[in-house]
C-alpha cells in the first residue's frame, strides 16, 4: 500500500498512527461531534474498530480517510478523506473534526484538497458527500469546497 500524505496551508493529511487513537477516541465520544453521524457516541472499542476500518479501507481500495494534523501545533484535528465501502451509494468525500477545531475553516481546506486528489489523482468523475439535512455546518463546507 502506498502511504499518501497531502498538505494544505495549515494541515497535514497523513496515514493513521497508533498514537492517533486517544484523540480519535475523544472525538468519537463527543455527542456533538457524533450527533449527525448516527447520533451515537462510540466507546473505546468501537472507536478502535472504526479507526482500524479506516486503515483497512486504504489497503482494500487504495484511498481512505486521512488523519488530520494541525501543522502549527502537531495536534490531531480529525479525519478527512475519500470513502466508498461496500454498499455505499458512491465515492464520497467526508470530514469529521474534533469540536475544538470547528469554525477554523479546516474542514473546507482539507475537503478541497481531498476533492482535488479525488479528481486529479484518482480520476474520479463524480464525488458525493452524504450530509444530514440538519447539519448546517457540513452543508456549508460542502458548498465551499
Amino acid at each position: 500500500m502506498n502511504e499518501i500524505t497531502l498538505e494544505t496551508e495549515r494541515l497535514i493529511m497523513r496515514m493513521w498512527r497508533e498514537s492517533d487513537f486517544e484523540p480519535y477516541a475523544e472525538l468519537c465520544a463527543d455527542p456533538e461531534v457524533m450527533r449527525f453521524l448516527g447520533g451515537k457516541v462510540f466507546d473505546r472499542t468501537e472507536a478502535w474498530r472504526n479507526m482500524a476500518s479506516m486503515i483497512g479501507h486504504w489497503y482494500l481500495r487504495g484511498y481512505g480517510f486521512w488523519a488530520i494534523e494541525e501543522k502549527e501545533s502537531g495536534r490531531f484535528v480529525g479525519r478527512i478523506g475519500c470513502i466508498n465501502p461496500e454498499g455505499w451509494p458512491g465515492f464520497e468525500i467526508g470530514w469529521t473534526l474534533k469540536r475544538e477545531f470547528w469554525g477554523k475553516g479546516y474542514a473546507t481546506e482539507g475537503g478541497r484538497r481531498a476533492l482535488e486528489y479525488a479528481f486529479k489523482e484518482l480520476d474520479k468523475p463524480h464525488v458525493i458527500s452524504l450530509i444530514h439535512a440538519e447539519n448546517r455546518r457540513s452543508i456549508n463546507v460542502a458548498r465551499h469546497r
